[in-house]
């Protein structure tokens, strides 16, 4: 008996792969690259001709103008209007987030219960709610309440509701397509060892779909943070209210207090953003640290060949 290295054409029995291929494609050629180059020179000339051209517009608009650009570097511009209206912008978002996350998920799941008593009522509140415009569930919220029930309901409450209700419908959808997406023998394997169904949702299904849904339930809640800004239905002081309303009417610059609030919506997408792409990536790092199998007292280990070798009588 022997060893001998076998190459990677005869180990694998394929082809060769070239060391520069990607996974989903090739890595591009010569004329690929080139390509590419030229498409992205062409993009970033674009967007600095459409940079240029809304400058221009804008100042030939005076939109430029010192003047009314200078209220954003007055403290009190940003401790009594800005700031406040930020803080119940991200108070409204959290908010809602922490309930819509484990509201979505429990519709979600509820969507795939065998028992027709959880699965339909689920069923009807999601399509319900997720048919319904959110400026009309967050007036409905805050007029309704008062008229029909005799509640009082303030801008915060109506806004944080109906943030949850319809995003929480829409992320229920999410949880449903996440679950499914997970190879079905998974499940029946977790149930041909004994588990329970609840065992297998919890333990096998769901920490896989949550890594594969956290790009999908990220999204949804940045729509939601946005989605804060029709809160000016209900008279609600975010962020969008003080930038567009309030200021404009106190220094009549409405084009520079829109952009800066865009610029502080974008920041803070952004954030969100990153914290989501930092979460998905320590998932997808501690599901591939797997424990090393124990081997049964007694049992015999039979040492397989060396990687790149095999065995030849």
């Amino acid at each position: 008996m022997s060893a001998v290295t076998a190459e990677p054409e005869q180990a694998s029995g394929h082809p060769s792969v070239p060391e520069r291929a990607g996974v989903l494609y090739d890595a591009p050629g010569p004329r690929a690259r080139l390509r590419n180059n030229v498409l992205t020179v062409l993009v970033i000339l674009a967007v600095l001709l459409a940079a240029y051209v809304m400058v221009t517009k804008l100042e030939e608009k005076n939109q430029l103008d010192p003047a009314l650009w200078t209220p954003f570097l007055r403290g009190d511009v940003w401790v009594n209007l800005i700031l406040p209206g930020l803080l119940n912008t991200l108070s409204a978002a959290v908010v809602a987030s922490l309930i819509t996350v484990p509201f979505g998920f429990v519709l979600g799941i509820g969507r795939l219960s065998d028992h027709s008593w959880i699965r339909v009522p689920a069923g009807v509140v999601v399509e319900f709610f997720r048919a319904i415009p959110l400026l009309i569930m967050i007036f409905a919220v805050m007029y309704g309440g008062s008229a029909v029930f005799g509640l009082t309901v303030t801008p915060f409450a109506a806004v944080v509701i109906g943030l949850v209700l319809y995003n929480g419908s829409v992320l229920a959808e999410i949880v449903r397509a996440g679950i499914q997406s997970i190879p079905r023998g998974q499940s029946e394997a977790a149930l041909a060892v004994g588990l329970r169904k609840g065992q297998v949702m919890r333990m096998i299904l769901l920490p896989q779909a949550v890594t594969a849904m956290m790009p999908a339930i990220v999204a949804q809640l940045v729509v939601l943070l946005k989605d804060t800004a029709l809160g000016f239905i209900v008279a609600f002081e975010d962020l969008l209210n003080a930038g567009a309303r309030v200021l404009p009417s106190n220094f009549n610059n409405i084009i520079p207090a829109v952009i800066v609030i865009a610029i502080v919506y974008i920041i803070i997408n952004l954030i969100v953003g990153a914290i989501a792409t930092w979460l998905e990536r320590r998932s997808r790092r501690s599901r591939r640290t797997t424990a090393r199998p124990v081997e049964p007292p007694g049992a015999i280990v039979v040492p397989g060949p060396a990687p790149g070798v095999s065995a030849v009588d």
